[in-house]
């Protein structure tokens, strides 16, 4: 019987070793898998890559994690805001290594790992610093950026309902980069706030697949 539930973070999460490329879902702290995150300071997988949107917002999640010493490098969109202060000075500090990649080309980069594809021609970016050294090309008229996909070893991402397959439904933005990540990733673990009986979720509001999960970690309401 296929069963992908577990209330057992360790378990699941010591698998992943230094070096590890993450990627974690959540606009700042909208749909971060708060309690995964947090739990990989109790393992202490060194040397990671991490994959999201922003450097954190507040002092939980992704900002425990950098004051840990457990990133190398950032990839993300939105590296400084008001609310993310650690990052910032840690990255000035040359703790960490920060990828500015802009938002719609991190969601279409990672959004091609997901599909297969070999690279995408973009046009955000063109004529900027961020196209330094890429191939570019006119098309139609149009000046585009040649970008490769962004893949990683696991796929942290929170999710509101899940059963045992592993089948997700979202709430509202919570929803943001998970689905995109599920697909993206060599393992992809989720948090979930309750889980459910096969063929209690409305298969019209399944977003993402159980064939791209492979753990569901309940672990209440965030």
């Amino acid at each position: 019987m296929i069963n992908k539930i577990t209330n057992d973070i360790e378990a699941v999460l010591k698998q992943i070793p230094d070096g590890a490329t993450i990627m974690t879902g959540g606009f700042g702290t909208t749909g971060q898998p708060e309690a995964l995150i947090e739990a990989l300071i109790d393992f202490g997988p060194k040397e990671l890559t991490i994959i999201n949107n922003n450097a954190s917002s507040g002092p939980n999640g992704l900002t425990k994690l950098f004051l840990a010493g457990l990133v190398r490098k950032l990839i993300c969109s939105f590296p400084k805001s008001v609310s993310s202060t650690v990052f910032p000075d840690m990255y000035r500090a040359g703790e960490i290594e920060l990828e500015l990649v802009p938002q719609g080309n991190l969601a279409c980069r990672i959004q091609a790992a997901g599909a297969g594809l070999g690279a995408v021609f973009t046009p955000t970016g063109y004529g900027t610093k961020i196209a330094e050294g890429k191939e570019t090309r006119s098309i139609n008229g149009k000046n585009y950026v040649l970008e490769y996909p962004i893949d990683a070893d696991f796929a942290l991402i929170y999710a509101d309902k899940a059963d045992r397959w592993g089948n997700l439904t979202y709430r509202k933005a919570a929803r943001n980069f998970g689905p995109i990540m599920a697909k993206a990733a060599k393992t992809t673990i989720v948090q979930v706030n309750d889980t459910v009986e096969i063929g209690m979720l409305d298969p019209e509001c399944i977003i993402t697949p159980g064939i791209f999960v492979q753990h569901v970690v309940k672990v209440g309401d965030i």
